[in-house]
């Protein structure tokens, strides 16, 4: 059986210190979605790694880690990322099915989001996008075809055809198929020897009974179906999206842990019910650090939305909750908790499809002086306590994990 860490949230939420706290007691774990617009930050004796495309159980040396076939690679940032690490052989693999991001794709995003202008998306121009569009589109180009570099040239000379009209109406410059081709030979050389069939690799870990641990990217609200469309990425960020990208059957998942902030963060454009323009809002930030990882954008800031992470825990099948950053909200005086919605003159307990109508219904609470650095349910302040056991009540899922500091061992483990 294989377990999944899911983002609850707008992406965000603090997944990469779960997992690596997590990994220790894991043989394997897989990244099944998303690209190197992912950021997770993991802080070991207050030094800062970022991961982008690299599971984030590269930290543990027992531990195998695989970028399943639901990711799409640039091969550039993931040689760039893993230049960071040693002794990679035979505990890093990439799925030989996953696609490639090349650059005509990231030119395309670009393009795309400009013409767009107060309607962009708010991507991060990374092509993601444009990569997913070509793998349903059914012309992409995945890791096992750069094995086969005739085969590869003609599908990229077809798809290059297909991108002259789009080409013209962004006055776009293409690259060249031999400057593609002689990029790809270059990164190949590098990436091959981690290249194999990991749906395989995971079948056999589970017929070994190896623990399995499935690493998301993004988050629940972003996901393609049931987030804030259009304002959503470009895949399914939910636990139905680690059986895709990975192999694995609905049956092989057995536990689901989600991840939420004691408050609320979005990035890029689309509804964010919650947003706090006041000086609170600039504090989360500020105080919550709250700038991108990948992109280095700030981060919109606002209050946690019970009725949004109820959504999402269902949608995922949450067994359980982490609840990250308590500490941000040290010194505040009174925090809000959205617990229902204003829609169209009624009060309701969901998230409608047209979102953008759901004003958010507030319960005020007290707030605490600090929690920073606690690692034990008992020590936490009074005020504390009830803010937790409150989110846990509105939610309607167990908070299991509480992180109050972005050191990976300042976690208290509820289930203890």
């Amino acid at each position: 059986m294989a377990d999944v860490v899911v983002g609850i949230q707008w992406g965000d939420e603090g997944k990469g210190k779960i997992v690596d706290s997590l990994a220790r007691e894991y043989d394997f774990v897989v990244r099944y979605q998303g690209g190197h617009n992912a950021g997770h930050t993991i802080v070991v004796n207050g030094k800062k790694i970022a991961l982008h495309l690299v599971p984030s159980g590269i930290l543990y040396p027992h531990c195998k880690n695989i970028i399943g076939n639901g990711v799409v690679i640039n091969t550039h940032a993931l040689i760039e990322e893993l230049s960071a690490f040693k002794d990679l052989e035979g505990r890093f693999f990439i799925s030989d099915k996953a696609h490639v991001i090349l650059p005509y794709h990231e030119m395309l995003d670009k393009a795309k989001e400009q013409s767009k202008q107060k309607g962009a998306i708010g991507t991060t121009c990374k092509g993601i996008g444009p990569a997913y569009t070509d793998k349903v589109a059914r012309s992409g180009i995945r890791m096992s075809d750069l094995r086969d570099f005739t085969l590869l040239q003609r599908k990229i000379e077809s798809t290059l055809r297909d991108l002259e009209a789009s080409a013209k109406y962004f006055k776009l410059d293409l690259p060249s198929v031999d400057s593609l081709l002689k990029e790809l030979k270059t990164d190949s050389e590098v990436l091959l020897p981690f290249v194999s069939n990991t749906t395989l690799q995971v079948w056999e870990a589970q017929d070994n009974g190896k623990k399995i641990l499935c690493e998301g990217a993004q988050g629940s609200m972003l996901d393609i179906d049931h987030g804030t469309y259009p304002f959503v990425t470009s895949s399914n960020t939910l636990t139905s999206g680690a059986c895709n990208g990975t192999g694995l059957a609905p049956r092989d998942i057995k536990k689901v842990l989600g991840i939420a902030k004691a408050y609320c963060t979005r990035v890029g454009n689309g509804v964010f019910p919650t947003e706090d323009h006041s000086a609170d809002g600039e504090f989360l930030r500020q105080k919550g650090f709250e700038f991108g990882t990948t992109t280095g954008r700030a981060r919109r800031c606002g209050w946690f939305d019970a009725v949004a992470v109820r959504y999402a825990c269902r949608l995922n099948g949450c067994e359980s909750l982490s609840i990250m950053k308590l500490d941000v909200l040290d010194s505040l005086k009174t925090l809000k908790v959205c617990t229902a919605y204003e829609y169209k003159g009624q009060r309701i307990d969901y998230v409608p499809t047209d979102y953008e109508n759901a004003k958010p219904i507030y319960t005020e609470m007290q707030g605490w002086e600090s929690v920073q650095g606690v690692r034990k349910y008992a020590d936490l302040e009074e005020n504390a306590k009830k803010y937790l056991d409150f989110l846990q009540q509105c939610v309607g899922t167990k908070i299991s994990l509480v992180s109050t500091s972005p050191e990976r061992d300042d976690i208290i483990n509820l289930e203890s």
